[in-house]
C-alpha cells in the first residue's frame, strides 16, 4: 500500500469510528422512541444522556488525537479547527455533568486545559513544532492527572506514536 493510500485509509479510520459510535447512539435512541406505543410523562422529562465515557471516547479522544495528528502532518489550519473543537466538546462535556464525584467538573476541566489550550493557540498560530509538542504534552498529562482524580486512572491517554488509530495507551495501568 502507498503511503498515499495508507494516509486515506487512516484519516478514514480516524473519523469513521466516531462518525459509527454517534450514529449507534442515534438510531438505539430513535429505534426505542418508535418501538415504544406511549412513553410516560416521567420519561419524557429525562431524555437519555451520554454517560462522561461515551462522550471523551465519542468526542474528546478522536479530536485530541486529530489535533495531534495534524500539527504531525503541518496542517496548522486544521490543527486550529481541531483544537476548537476539542475546547467546545470539553465545554460541553462541563455542562452537561457540572459536578462529578463532589467536584466540579468544568472547573477541574479549566485547570488542566486551560493553559495548555492557550500554549497549543500559540504554537499553532506561529506553526512551533516544539512549542506544540509541549503543550499537546501538557494537555495528556492534565487529562490523565483529571482521570487520576475521577478515580478513572485505568484510563491512560498518551501522546500518540505513528499512526496509531488511538491516543489509549492499552498497555499500561496508569500513567
Amino acid at each position: 500500500m502507498n503511503m498515499s493510500a495508507r494516509r486515506r485509509s487512516i484519516i478514514f479510520t480516524l473519523f469513521a469510528i466516531p462518525a459509527t459510535v454517534i450514529l449507534g447512539i442515534a438510531l438505539a435512541g430513535s429505534h426505542g422512541d418508535a418501538a415504544a406505543p406511549e412513553a410516560s410523562p416521567a420519561s419524557q422529562t429525562a431524555p437519555y444522556l451520554l454517560s462522561i465515557s461515551d462522550l471523551m471516547i465519542a468526542t474528546i479522544q478522536p479530536r485530541h488525537r486529530r489535533l495531534w495528528q495534524a500539527a504531525q502532518n503541518k496542517d496548522w489550519d486544521f490543527a486550529a479547527y481541531e483544537l476548537g473543537n476539542l475546547h467546545g466538546a470539553f465545554q460541553r462535556l462541563g455542562q452537561a455533568y457540572p459536578t462529578e464525584h463532589g467536584t466540579s467538573l468544568p472547573d477541574m476541566i479549566a485547570s488542566v486545559t486551560e493553559q495548555p489550550f492557550t500554549e497549543l493557540k500559540s504554537a499553532i498560530h506561529s506553526k512551533d513544532d516544539a512549542g506544540f509538542a509541549k503543550a499537546y504534552a501538557d494537555l495528556t498529562s492534565g487529562c490523565n492527572a483529571c482521570h487520576q482524580a475521577l478515580n478513572h486512572g485505568v484510563v491512560a491517554i498518551r501522546v500518540p506514536s505513528g499512526t496509531s488509530t488511538s491516543d489509549q495507551d492499552f498497555n499500561s495501568a496508569a500513567p
